[in-house]
């Protein structure tokens, strides 16, 4: 059985004004709506240089994160993914994407 993809117009979604999603992409001015964008960084972990995809939004908060550690945005990717591999986590990108969750979760 093949699923057939859902159109959601506009008028119906999101459903209320007020509420979270509404707030969330329906308000966005153009410099907030960038923050969805994915974004690829060149990185260096422990002398090997990969490239990581994530949306801008994500760059921020680990900018934010590598600023308050005192270090570069690498370096702090590299203690995150050693971090991650201890957890069994393989996946960086998903990781890093946890990690900038938690760290807003804190209160930062």
């Amino acid at each position: 059985m093949r699923h057939q993809p859902v159109h959601l117009e506009p008028a119906v979604w999101p459903a209320t004004p007020d509420g979270p999603l509404a707030r969330l992409f329906g308000l966005c001015n153009p410099e907030q709506a960038r923050s969805f964008a994915p974004e690829k960084r060149s990185v260096r972990i422990h002398g090997h240089s990969t490239t990581i995809r994530l949306e801008q939004a994500f760059w921020t908060v680990l900018d934010e994160m590598a600023r308050e550690e005192g270090v570069t945005a690498s370096a702090l990717i590299a203690r995150i993914h050693d971090h991650c591999l201890v957890t069994n986590d393989r996946n960086l990108a998903s990781c890093l994407r946890v990690v900038c969750l938690k760290y807003i979760n804190l209160g930062h």
